[in-house]
């Protein structure tokens, strides 16, 4: 059965979806994007604050479903654009000092808001 995951800590969506669905022992976290769950708005200009806030909002919708960061199996990756790569790569790696879960990063056109990087996750629950 599909349970709903929800948390305040990170932004409602912004369409007809859940921050994240689990079923059995695994959690689908739906795409990320660097809105400040507080005011509804997106968080910076460049790649690396924004980079960021999606991850606080990744690992708040996480942390609510009792898992942990060293649970994250895979990561999906929007960029609308490529030359900020190294740029999100640092921040991203920051969350992820040991063993970071798999991952695939694409170059979009655009992405929701303006903003410029989204980020969505699977992860192993206990």
């Amino acid at each position: 059965m599909k349970k709903i995951i929800q948390t305040a800590n990170a932004p409602a969506p912004i369409g007809p979806f859940s921050q994240a669905t689990a079923h059995g022992s695994t959690l689908y976290v739906s795409g990320q994007l660097p809105i400040d769950p507080t005011t509804g708005e997106i968080d910076g200009t460049d790649v690396q604050t924004q980079t960021q806030r999606v991850m606080q909002n990744l690992l708040a919708i996480v942390e609510a479903a009792g898992a942990t960061p060293a649970d994250i199996l895979k990561c999906t990756i929007l960029l609308t654009d490529m030359n900020d790569f190294a740029a999100m790569n640092a921040v991203y790696g920051s969350f992820f000092p040991a063993e970071p879960p798999a991952r695939i990063c694409y170059q979009v056109t655009a992405l929701p808001k303006g903003a410029i990087v989204e980020i969505d996750a699977i992860v192993a629950l206990s």
